[in-house]
């Protein structure tokens, strides 16, 4: 689907306009402390034209970050994975909640998955406090999961949430 309507967040795929303002959000200090150094070209090659679905997300026509997916399509093991970025001026306002819980919706009811899965460092509360609020359980750590900017190795919570328990 090209846009999922939230109750304050519009999701749409990514366009080539949506470089620009993507790449000024990831160089951001607190988002850039997550997900590293991007420039206009890894904007472009890792969300736009990416394999995996990546949605802007918009509030009033405003892009304040994006969200994407991946999906397990193996029967016996179905689930899909999803992660976001906002503008660190939106945090706490209840967009991450909205977008997360438009796009769970969307891959639940859409998409046919009955589990979905998320993986943030430990270390990042207001993305595990943010995903617990639409449902998300913590289920395990993941040691040395994730190689972070610093170039070092984090470990990660691994967080899902079931079809029924999505808020």
């Amino acid at each position: 689907m090209e846009k999922l309507h939230g109750t304050q967040v519009l999701l749409r795929l990514l366009s080539e306009d949506d470089v620009e303002p993507l790449t000024a959000i990831l160089a951001q200090p607190e988002i850039a402390r997550w997900w590293g150094v991007y420039d206009a070209a890894r904007v472009r090659k890792e969300l736009l034209e990416s394999e995996l679905p990546a949605y802007a997300v918009e509030v009033d026509g405003e892009v304040i970050g994006s969200i994407q997916y991946d999906e397990e399509p193996a029967p016996d093991y179905r689930h899909a994975g999803m992660d976001l970025f906002l503008s660190s001026d939106r945090h706490g306002r209840g967009y991450g909640s909205d977008a997360v819980r438009t796009l769970a919706r969307h891959l639940i009811h859409d998409r046919g998955h009955h589990r979905l899965v998320i993986d943030p460092q430990v270390t990042n509360e207001a993305a595990i406090r943010c995903y617990e609020s639409v449902g998300f359980r913590k289920v395990g750590l993941m040691r040395a999961y994730e190689r972070g900017p610093d170039g070092r190795w984090h470990d990660c919570l691994m967080l899902e949430v079931l079809k029924d328990e999505l808020t």
